[in-house]
């Protein structure tokens, strides 16, 4: 048996998702996905698809609300966390998920050792 497994999503393998339109992508994704792209992009989210399809490398955005694509997969993007911009390169187990859930906003909280 080999180790070697083929990445699926709901079903279908990447060069399948990537040939899917956005609109067939966007009905494979839960309902909340589904509902904030039947309402429609903000022009912030816009501005940064159309930066992405135009080839430019190295983008950094504020938008965290915008999911993952599979055109997106392979590229590193530089999210904001509130912070500082933080570089992730985007992966297949990231499709559907929204660019906020990839860069955390607060850090766990370190204390020291006790000792006594």
């Amino acid at each position: 048996m080999a180790d070697d497994k083929i990445f699926t999503f709901r079903g279908k393998t990447l060069d399948e998702l990537k040939a899917l339109s956005e609109e067939e992508f966007v009905a494979l994704l839960p309902a909340a996905a589904r509902r904030k792209y039947a309402r429609g992009l903000t022009p912030a989210e816009q501005l940064f698809l159309d930066k992405f399809r135009s080839g430019k490398k190295n983008i950094k955005t504020h938008v965290r609300e915008l999911f993952v694509l599979p055109e997106m997969v392979g590229q590193k993007i530089s999210i904001y966390s509130g912070k500082e911009f933080v570089q992730v390169t985007i992966m297949e187990e990231m499709l559907g998920l929204r660019f906020g859930e990839l860069v955390p906003t607060r850090k766990i909280a370190q204390h020291p050792d006790s000792k006594k």
